[in-house]
């Protein structure tokens, strides 16, 4: 494996330095690099694999420190001034990253600059980006394909109700296949491949009894904070507080996930200053570390931040800084992150441990208002995650269309592209507590601490209130605790 990853590297004209070669004696290391180098990945996602991976919490025999916890994705790049030229490299590394998951599975693909001159019909396939998409008088979808050789415009009439309605379902700036009959600079399509997910036929478990939590949006600092139920959820993690059940589920608890909006910060939305108990953001970030100190050490914290988290709002969003929550960067059982993040947890030397992907969540009340199916799915918006999950899914990408979310060009590769197909997907900022499966993939979404804002309400958003979501590694089974009503635990 050490041999393919290195020829890999210098047939990129990447010099493999010493230091390189120590980093690859990790088999956690290994082990991803070489699959990576195998599913012909961008040298830039290698690279990230064997030099950036930040912290790898040691194995030990020792039950109170055998959780492990390795960084497989963490964006920290300085930000630099951007320019066109940016946003085009940008859409061109997105295209090339989604085009090598597409291009096997299509037939007869050529380039689009080769359909223009075409006078005989012919059955062929492309890939292309959606620049445009209209519906005709006549009730057919004509969408407009662009490649790095031309554009094209592809037809969906309405004989095909499933593939129309996937048509329809198609956004902006989404990378797709489409296959169908070619005249004339227009395509007759009679088919869409989108670079979803493979079909996971095994569902990983791990070879021993160990449980993950899993919280997000938890607003300390506003005025409907719930703070009594958070203190409460500190308890029983510190195991002083639940059932006889629930204090043995406790002690097994090896990681904690907090997928954003730790804080409720300061001018997130008009009039918010007066729904605040703690002005300061300094102090919410100051009593936040207060309750993650109360914590036992053994339980590993991975946080992300949130929208209302100090930093930008640009995805994606590099970690919460140091001059916020200093004694938190000091903790080796805390893992400050960028939004989004991949991590591996639970490995050791006969099990490749969860694969676990966290995006707070932002462009989600896009996608929940702008998708036909989702929209007309009779859910109300805080109800639509996981169908809104799925839908990021099979687009292996967790802002496809540019406006759905501020998003910074990265001029390398585009880090919001999902390569690397998580066993856990876990989002946050809808406030709407939900667990579900896709292709093998758990999809969770945490509840909220903070009752309904009045910029909620406005939107629509009903919250679910502190819900804790639990998963059983061993079974892949998941408990819910209700710390809105205390002791009442649904299975």
């Amino acid at each position: 494996m050490k041999r393919q990853i290195v020829s890999y590297l210098i047939e990129k004209n990447i010099l493999v330095k010493p230091e390189l070669l120590a980093r690859l004696e990790d088999p956690h290391i290994l082990q991803k690099a070489a699959q990576q180098v195998k599913e012909k990945a961008s040298v830039q996602t290698v690279l990230e694999t064997i030099k950036e991976t930040k912290k790898i919490a040691s194995m030990e025999t020792n039950t109170e420190s055998k959780y492990a916890v390795q960084v497989l994705f963490d964006y920290d790049k300085e930000p630099l001034k951007k320019n066109v030229d940016h946003f085009v490299k940008y859409f061109n590394n997105r295209f090339k990253q989604i085009e090598k998951i597409i291009l096997p599975r299509l037939d007869n693909n050529i380039s689009i600059s080769r359909l223009q001159n075409k006078t005989d019909k012919e059955k062929i396939s492309i890939i292309g980006m959606v620049t445009d998409r209209y519906l005709t008088k006549t009730n057919k979808i004509i969408l407009t394909l662009e490649d790095q050789t031309g554009s094209i415009k592809a037809i969906f009439n309405t004989s095909d109700p499933e593939l129309f309605k996937t048509a329809k379902d198609v956004i902006f700036d989404e990378v797709i296949g489409v296959s169908g009959t070619a005249m004339r600079e227009i395509i007759f399509a009679d088919k869409i491949t989108l670079p979803d997910i493979p079909i996971q036929t095994e569902i990983k478990k791990s070879p021993d009894e160990a449980y993950a939590v899993f919280i997000s949006d938890i607003h300390l600092g506003s005025t409907l904070f719930l703070e009594k139920q958070f203190e409460t959820f500190i308890s029983w993690l510190k195991g002083e507080y639940g059932t006889e059940e629930q204090k043995e589920i406790v002690k097994k608890v090896g990681y904690c996930f907090i997928a954003g909006d730790l804080v409720e910060g300061g001018g997130i939305y008009p009039g918010q200053e007066a729904e605040l108990t703690i002005l300061d953001i300094y102090e919410q970030y100051r009593k936040f570390t207060e309750y993650i100190k109360q914590i036992p050490e053994r339980i590993k914290i991975i946080i992300i931040p949130g929208n209302h988290d100090a930093g930008r709002i640009a995805e994606p969003q590099q970690k919460i800084d140091k001059e916020f929550l200093p004694e938190l960067y000091e903790m080796n059982n805390v893992f400050l992150l960028s939004n989004p993040a991949l991590v591996n947890i639970h490995s050791s030397s006969d099990f490749s441990g969860f694969n676990v992907l966290l995006y707070h969540g932002f462009s989600y009340d896009y996608y929940g208002d702008n998708i036909e199916s989702i929209r007309t799915s009779g859910r109300q918006i805080s109800d639509r995650t996981e169908l809104i999950s799925k839908f990021l899914l099979q687009r292996r990408h967790l802002a496809p269309s540019h406006k759905s979310a501020l998003t910074m060009p990265d001029i390398e590769a585009d880090p919001l592209f999902i390569e690397t197909v998580p066993d856990f997907f876990v989002t946050g900022h809808i406030h709407k507590s939900s667990i579900s499966s896709y292709r093998g993939v758990t999809i969770i979404c945490g509840s909220s601490w903070e009752s309904m804002t009045t910029y909620q309400e406005k939107f629509g958003h009903v919250p679910d209130l502190c819900k804790v979501i639990i998963f059983n590694l061993q079974t892949r089974k998941p408990i819910i605790i209700d710390f809105e009503h205390a002791g009442n635990n649904s299975e």
